[in-house]
């Protein structure tokens, strides 16, 4: 318990750190002396209060609800699909939203819709929903969760067919925006937007909370769960649905942020040693928070004009993972 509660504590202090960090630098650094004066109150230039408060603070507040969301997702997944590559986008969640940003970045003009931030995120989440809806309605039917998984991947791969025919007929303006969206990033998640987001990822983070104590069961299978009285239909909706409300809220406002979700996992186990989801789900929290505020750091290039898309970061430092994980797959089998 004593390591535990010093592990939490050097967690927290690391996430602060990088929190820190994302406040200072940039293309343009502020001083941690200014940065101290804005976290007190006290008295700074007006450009440098702006640049902090306005853009780099609801950024950092947006790559830790973001990377927290993606961490619980792939966990939740991993965990009752009793797979190691499992993450949060295998129902096939990533894809229905990248439809419906296609759908009005790509059509919308036809249609006579009016495409702004809102409508991007708003068609996300709608695309993602009608995803979670298909998929749900499938998992009443099917006990078995790797029908289910093969049933999202079709959705998934349906979906991306719809997108390549609304490119295909898309002008380079409208490619422009979509291709633009597809990097991710977490420069224009502020206001309103950072506000919904933080509910979406709370009420998800809650609702996994609530099933620890099912998914530790399901740790040993669908069946022995069953035998301690697990109520395995109703856990797997509840997983789902909190699956894709983190998923589905932040490639709504993020765009798709591939591998976060995948490898925080794994990282939380390799550093707890545990497979119990009390430990897991609020290292998850953590690291998955922490893991993405750097790979943002990283894709801002500190002290240069230009950003690189956070995916293609996270994309750079996940698929190296991937295949270790897959090389030393016999190591990982004890968590599953």
């Amino acid at each position: 318990m004593m390591h535990m509660a010093r592990w939490v504590v050097v967690a927290i202090a690391v996430c602060v750190g990088l929190v820190v960090l994302s406040l200072m630098l940039g293309s343009s650094d502020v001083g941690a002396m200014d940065v101290w004066m804005l976290i007190t109150g006290g008295e700074t230039d007006r450009i440098t209060r702006v640049i902090v408060l306005d853009s780099r603070l609801p950024r950092a507040l947006a790559g830790l609800l973001a990377g927290a969301a993606l961490g619980v997702a792939g966990l939740q997944m991993q965990t009752i699909f009793r797979n190691p590559l499992a993450g949060p986008y295998v129902l096939g969640v990533s894809a229905g939203a990248g439809l419906g940003v296609a759908v009005v970045t790509l059509g919308g003009a036809a249609w006579g819709l009016a495409l702004g931030p809102w409508t991007t995120a708003i068609a996300a989440l709608i695309g993602a929903a009608g995803v979670l809806l298909l998929v749900l309605l499938v998992a009443a039917r099917v006990e078995d969760s790797v029908t289910v998984l093969i049933v999202g991947l079709m959705v998934a791969a349906f979906a991306s067919a719809a997108v390549s025919i609304l490119e295909y007929f898309a002008t380079a303006e409208q490619l422009q925006t979509f291709v633009f969206w597809t990097f991710g990033s977490l420069g224009g998640v502020t206001g309103a937007k950072l506000g919904v987001l933080a509910v979406l990822s709370v009420l998800g983070i809650g609702v996994a909370a609530f099933l620890v104590k099912p998914l530790n069961a399901w740790l040993l299978g669908e069946r022995y769960a069953r035998t301690m009285g697990v109520p395995v239909t109703g856990v797997r909706w509840a997983a789902f649905a909190s699956t894709s409300l983190l998923a589905g809220g932040v490639t709504a406002f993020c765009g798709p942020i591939a591998f976060v979700g995948l490898a925080v996992p794994h990282v939380a186990r390799a550093l707890t040693g545990s497979a119990d989801h009390r430990v897991l789900l609020p290292a998850c929290v953590l690291i998955g928070g922490a893991l993405l505020l750097v790979c943002d750091l990283v894709a801002r290039l500190p002290g240069s004009p230009l950003q690189l898309p956070i995916n293609a970061v996270t994309s750079l430092v996940g698929a190296p993972f991937v295949i270790a994980i897959i090389v030393r797959g016999r190591r990982m089998a004890r968590f599953f």
